[in-house]
This record gives C-alpha cells, sequence and structure tokens, in this order.
C-alpha cells in the first residue's frame, strides 16, 4: 500500500521539541524546492523565504518571538507587496497573505514527509521583526516556521479519532526567492 497525500496530511501536526540536531542541507533543499513549486495567484511568486540559521539571527527573531524553541532553522516567509496580485474587481484586495500561506504548507508538508518537525508562528511583532531583519519596505512578513530534527515523530490519528500530540548568508536559490544568511546586521 503506497503512502498517500491524505496520509501525510493526517500525519503532520506542529512540533515545539527538538533535538538540537540541525537538519540536513538536502532536506533543507528539498523543502525550499516545496515551496518553490507551490502554486500563487497568476504565478506571481511574490514570497521571499529568508533561512535564519547563524547565531546573530536566531537571537533576533528569538528576541522578538517567544514560539522558536529553540530550533536552529528558521523560515522567514514574507511577501513583496509590489509583486502579489491585486483583485481588478475590488480595490484593496490582494494575494500576498493567501500565497504565503499555500506556501508554507507545501514546505511543512515535505518537511514532515523528510521527518523534519516544523511550526507556523505568528506570535511576532511583524513591523518590529521586518525592521531587525532590515527588510524593504515592500516585503510584509507573514509567519516564521522553524524547521528541526525531532525526538520522535508520533502518529496522531489512531483508529479514526484525532489525538494530536505535540512535544513540547544572503544567495538567490534559483528563481524562488531564497535568501540565506545573516540579516540585518552590518
Amino acid at each position: 500500500m503506497s503512502y498517500t497525500f491524505l496520509d501525510l496530511a493526517k500525519e503532520r501536526y506542529s512540533v515545539r521539541k527538538f533535538t538540537g540536531q540541525q537538519i540536513e542541507q538536502e532536506k533543507l533543499d528539498k523543502i525550499l524546492e516545496a515551496g518553490n513549486v507551490a502554486p500563487t495567484a497568476v504565478n506571481y511568486q511574490p514570497q521571499r523565504i529568508y533561512v535564519l540559521q547563524s547565531e546573530e539571527s536566531l537571537a533576533k527573531v528569538r528576541s522578538l518571538c517567544p514560539c522558536i524553541y529553540d530550533a536552529p532553522t528558521v523560515l522567514l516567509i514574507a511577501y513583496d507587496d509590489n509583486q502579489d496580485w491585486d483583485n481588478p474587481k475590488q480595490p484593496g484586495i490582494h494575494s500576498g497573505e493567501q500565497d504565503v500561506s499555500i506556501v508554507a504548507t507545501h514546505m511543512m508538508l515535505e518537511a514532515w514527509s523528510l521527518g523534519v518537525a516544523s511550526c507556523w508562528v505568528n506570535l511576532f511583532p511583524n513591523n518590529e521583526l521586518e525592521q531587525a531583519f532590515d527588510l524593504p519596505a515592500n516585503e510584509k512578513t507573514v509567519l516564521l516556521c522553524h524547521l528541526a530534527m525531532p525526538p520522535m515523530m508520533q502518529s496522531r490519528w489512531r483508529s479514526g479519532i484525532s489525538v494530536i500530540r505535540r512535544l513540547k548568508r544572503p544567495s538567490l536559490l534559483c528563481n524562488c526567492n531564497v535568501y540565506r544568511g545573516s540579516y540585518g546586521s552590518e
């Protein structure tokens, strides 16, 4: 019997406790590729994904967000407000947040399929985070997603009943708007 998308969707859960081991570069590349192939409105691909792994960038993000849980990799996921789709029938309605949500979901599901834990985090001051990492004014932060190796991954589905278990360098890659490095430092 093959493992289906629905199996993957049922198995995945947010993890908040880690081994401290950094995820392998090959796995990170596959996770980022999953974000690159995610659909966006009119395929404008407005997402901006910053990979935070340096001690300086992790300390900075931890100072603004209490929910990083010592993850060794954090994705700061934003969108370019000048590049997302604008609804021509309703001024002020645009696709940036939805596009980033789709992208983040693709990456989190790919992470789980590779044995990497993740958690979507919104508990931070968006403007302060954007300033701390010196993001351009047109880039709007939507979420942080930490990635790390879990102590173990457990099924949350038993007998059809959901049992949630919660365990407590700048360079552009391909055309997927992924940046690496230490941000907001001189």
